[in-house]
């Protein structure tokens, strides 16, 4: 992976934080390729259209406004390129409520593919999997998110 594809790598994680950040739901669906999956402890949600992404994350959305939200930093952030067009990246990610209090910490491992298309080789997520933040591992290339 070149420098360019590492800072757009970066910028699809900026523009993923500030759509949580922003409850932005269309900033944050434009970090996604439909279909795709969302793995958590609880459920595995295959989401294959704007409807249900919608409303898989009004629900995630919900969860974060009534916890208080401020602020969410990514402690840890490694990639690694894959020999076809794709990239896995883990990130371990801490949620501050507004007492600066840490209100959930976790590890998630995404699955970005590039796409060709008018704007570049732009990556989107197809996969993420969160987990305890002590099943993190760490990527061949880390990389600094915020």
């Amino acid at each position: 992976m070149n420098k360019n594809q590492e800072q757009q790598l970066i910028t699809l994680f900026e523009r993923y934080v500030e759509g949580f950040h922003e409850y932005n739901m269309q900033k944050v669906l434009s970090c996604y390729s439909l279909p795709c999956t969302l793995h958590t402890p609880d459920k595995i949600a295959y989401i294959d259209d704007e409807s249900a992404f919608e409303q898989e994350f009004i629900d995630i959305f919900t969860v974060l406004k009534h916890a208080s939200i401020t602020k969410i930093v990514a402690i840890k952030a490694s990639y690694q390129q894959r020999h076809n067009n794709s990239v896995d990246v883990c990130i371990d990610w801490l949620f501050y409520n507004d007492n600066n209090e840490v209100f959930t910490d976790f590890t998630a491992y995404y699955h970005i593919e590039h796409e060709n298309n008018d704007n570049g080789n732009l990556g989107r997520i197809v996969s993420v999997v969160s987990h305890e933040l002590q099943n993190s591992i760490t990527l061949k290339n880390e990389i600094s998110l915020g």
